[in-house]
């Protein structure tokens, strides 16, 4: 089982729209059994998916809090993708786990536990974490193999990345397996010259670790998530459904290579 965390500091990078669309892609193209984990309270990776963030019966905030297990917390779609949803009951959470000892564990403890029972059969989990260090973004870090960083090609841009990459250098305290699986170019636009340049500077600082497909600006990928759907059933011929679909053999293909 391969536990991935999409995650970035800076918000508008297209996080959710790389979280939801490279889970749909896992679970609908490449049949993996897969299960979505929305850790943002803005919850949109739960509206993305058709499900209704404002009648859900348990959030991970439930688990965390109150002690519902994980498996509880799991919804399933019409596209063979399982999810536990978020809304903004999770909002106060870092409030509620001040001074909690274990509270960094306690996502990593509920897997365990889940996994344990033979409730965690999945072949990927891959969470959507919120654009800040909060205390359940560091639960992410401490449960995941991997992080994937969708990076937007822009002047700010490997500013944030520094940031970010600052921040799991110092998580590893707590998770010795975390380290970054892949940087992804998110709302690419080839014709663009600075674009371009923040591309191949950030080939040149990451070298490999650089996923070889880039997401373009796509007005199918905008409209996907209004319609509560992934780019693969909304609109598969899409440029953006294909680099999905590409990204998505990348990291079946780094699964493979382990």
């Amino acid at each position: 089982m391969e536990v991935i965390a999409i995650a970035n500091q800076k918000g508008g990078v297209g996080k959710t729209t790389t979280t939801v669309n490279l889970a749909a892609a896992l679970a609908m193209i490449a049949k993996k059994k897969v299960l979505l984990i929305d850790l943002d309270s803005q919850g949109n990776a739960t509206t993305s998916v058709g499900l209704d963030k404002n009648t859900l019966e348990y959030t991970m905030a439930d688990v965390l809090l109150d002690g519902v297990s994980l498996q509880d917390a799991i919804l399933s779609t019409d596209i063979g993708l399982d999810v536990i949803g978020a809304n903004r009951d999770l909002a106060g959470i870092d409030v509620s786990l001040a001074g909690v000892a274990d509270a960094p564990f306690l996502l990593k403890q509920a897997m365990a536990d889940a996994k344990a029972a033979g409730k965690l059969e999945y072949d990927y989990i891959v969470m959507d974490c919120a654009p800040s260090l909060s205390m359940i973004t560091v639960n992410a870090f401490a449960a995941t193999d991997g992080v994937i960083i969708p990076m937007q090609c822009e002047y700010y841009a490997l500013e944030g990345v520094a940031d970010l990459i600052a921040t799991i250098d110092k998580l590893k305290s707590i998770n010795d397996a975390l380290h970054i699986r892949g940087v992804v170019r998110t709302l690419f636009d080839y014709r663009n010259t600075l674009a371009q340049d923040v591309s191949g500077e950030l080939e040149r600082h990451f070298g490999d670790l650089v996923y070889q497909t880039s997401i373009p600006r796509n007005v199918r990928l905008a409209e996907a998530p209004s319609f509560g759907q992934s780019i693969f059933t909304y609109e598969k011929s899409s440029k953006g459904a294909i680099a999905y679909h590409k990204l998505m053999n990348e990291v079946v293909a780094q699964t493979k290579a382990k």
